[in-house]
């Protein structure tokens, strides 16, 4: 990926968040949960608070983690991980819900596993990339496309923490870079 550091001082480039695929990919879960709820959640089952703020949660960390890039490392991953905990959490609430209304969950066996595996392959995917699946009328695709969504995001957001781990290995944190930064500095005063 090469180094991103600011050429004027020593905190890097950080934000962006947007061109993440897992941020948008979170995007699409957020709005998709909100959507299934709405439709098959009687209007006061707490249930959809929980499911929305966890769908909420998942997006709005992996936002701020690439907002605390810049400062902190340590918290970058944390944050990202901790998207990645409130999409688990999300994830047992959709089986949760297959399950309880006694509905089919998709394994790898299933006949639109390898079609929904495809569409994930789709660059740039919004929301309408899988309207016609998160608003289905049979609540078990509907559930079953947001599962796929959030196993996939789940998988690239524990990449992304490699990643991130590699990146801190090899390059250090903030005091390490204001460290050098301050001797580069008195360096050039000689």
């Amino acid at each position: 990926m090469g180094k991103q550091y600011n050429p004027d001082g020593f905190i890097p480039k950080y934000g962006g968040y947007e061109r993440l695929i897992t941020y948008q990919k979170a995007e699409i879960i957020f709005d998709g949960t909100k959507y299934f709820t709405k439709k098959y959640f009687h209007p006061y089952d707490r249930t959809i608070d929980q499911m929305v703020q966890a769908a909420r949660s998942g997006k709005q960390n992996i936002a701020e983690a690439s907002m605390a890039s810049g400062t902190s490392k340590e918290m970058e991953i944390k944050l990202t991980n901790v998207a990645r905990a409130s999409l688990e959490e999300l994830l047992i609430d959709y089986k949760d819900y297959l399950r309880n209304n006694k509905l089919t969950y998709w394994d790898k066996s299933h006949p639109y596993y390898p079609k929904l595996t495809l569409k994930h392959k789709i660059p740039d995917a919004t929301y309408e990339t899988y309207r016609k699946g998160i608003e289905s009328p049979d609540p078990e695709v509907s559930a079953n496309v947001l599962i796929s969504l959030i196993n996939v995001t789940s998988y690239l957001l524990a990449q992304q923490i490699k990643t991130l781990e590699k990146e801190f290995l090899e390059e250090g944190g903030l005091r390490e870079r204001m460290s050098q930064a301050r001797m580069d500095v008195r360096n050039k005063q000689k």
